[in-house]
């Protein structure tokens, strides 16, 4: 088993990066119990916990706008593009619009100038290199511009990021059809030029190509075809001869062969937003979440408890009630008095309170279908 490289907060060394310790999934976990019987839970549904969400989310994103430099980048730490991109993610998910005349409003629309900077982004369209966040960067940036997408302040702003879109879109394909051997083909790693693939960079990938393409950027369906084969294969479960799943419940693997992995929710995440809601991977994902939901243990726990709200609840139905009631149990005992929430287990502690605020932001907002990549 292979454990992420400790490195230092300052500029990463040979081309490692800081944002590879914060989101990579590479240790492994051993399966935890629910934390509380179904029948224990508060009913996420009430008016009662519906508000204890609202102020819990008002308080984090009153947390991450503070964090704002006068560039406008929303970062504690480094990779100042990624995170200020998971940033805007995060207050759109909790309803707010750059064009909002609010403070949230004017967070967005200065943290949406600073990342379309055209430093940011290579004439090869690479959005990873200058903030040293590599194709997790890439993956977080184009997502949210996507996201952006119409919610831009002119038709200017409109056809920047557009034609930035369109050129971090193309390079995510060329990164995909670098050769690689048939365990990796079809995934993405830590580099446009990796050979080898893995499930945390790879799913950020198919969030950003689906959301380009749902704003009407042009992505081959090749591209969509290949990523979920690739995902498919990391499903923990021999295959019968048919090629159907053994068991009825499994996780996702980091890995093809490597049957563990810190956010196995990541793949039930991204063959639903690809379409496939009833494939029996995403039924067995979800059945085996509802006996695993994310501990306040984990090394990575907001990573864990993002995917798991996200992907249950595009299941829906009483997979996404659990996760949500369990999601709300888990991350309201654990926000700081400054509306921040930060992980101080492993090395996602290293990652910063905008990284774990953000993360847990979006998390408890799923609900109110505010971003269209967490709508079915």
């Amino acid at each position: 088993m292979t454990h992420p490289p400790n490195i230092p907060l300052a500029a990463a060394p040979k081309g490692r990066c800081l944002l590879l310790l914060l989101i990579a999934t590479l240790l492994s976990i051993t399966p935890v119990s629910s934390m509380l019987a179904a029948d224990d839970l508060p009913d996420p549904t009430s008016e009662a916990a519906r508000q204890r969400r609202l102020r819990a989310v008002q308080s984090g994103v009153a947390y991450i706008i503070a964090q704002q430099d006068s560039e406008g980048a929303i970062t504690d730490r480094k990779t100042q593009t990624a995170m200020s991109s998971l940033a805007v993610l995060a207050l759109a998910a909790a309803g707010h619009q750059p064009t909002d005349k609010t403070p949230e409003g004017v967070a967005m629309r200065l943290a949406l100038e600073f990342v379309l900077r055209d430093e940011n982004q290579t004439d090869e369209g690479y959005f990873g290199r200058k903030d040293g966040s590599r194709m997790y960067g890439h993956g977080i940036i184009t997502l949210m511009l996507s996201e952006m997408l119409g919610m831009s302040l002119d038709p200017a702003q409109e056809k920047i990021i557009r034609n930035k879109l369109v050129k971090a879109v193309q390079l995510i394909v060329r990164a995909q059809r670098v050769h690689k051997g048939n365990n990796h083909q079809g995934g993405w790693r830590y580099m446009p030029d990796s050979k080898d693939s893995d499930l945390s960079v790879t799913v950020w990938q198919v969030m950003a190509l689906r959301s380009a393409e749902s704003a009407g950027i042009e992505v081959p369906q090749s591209a969509i075809h290949d990523a979920v084969e690739y995902l498919k294969r990391l499903y923990c479960s021999d295959r019968d001869e048919h090629g159907k799943p053994k068991k009825a419940a499994a996780p996702f693997g980091y890995e093809r062969n490597h049957h563990q992995a810190q956010a196995p929710a990541a793949g039930l995440l991204a063959l639903q937003v690809c379409g496939l809601y009833e494939a029996p991977e995403v039924i067995g994902s979800a059945d085996w979440h509802m006996e695993h939901p994310p501990e306040s243990k984990m090394n990575f726990l907001f990573y864990q408890a993002y995917y798991y709200a996200t992907g249950m609840h595009l299941r829906g139905g009483k997979y996404a009630d659990r996760a949500l009631a369990e999601t709300q149990q888990l991350l309201l005992n654990l926000q700081r008095d400054d509306g921040s929430w930060l992980n101080n287990r492993g090395n996602e502690s290293q990652a910063g309170a905008v990284y774990s605020t953000s993360l847990a932001v979006i998390a408890l907002s799923v609900d109110n279908y505010f971003l269209p990549i967490y709508q079915r």
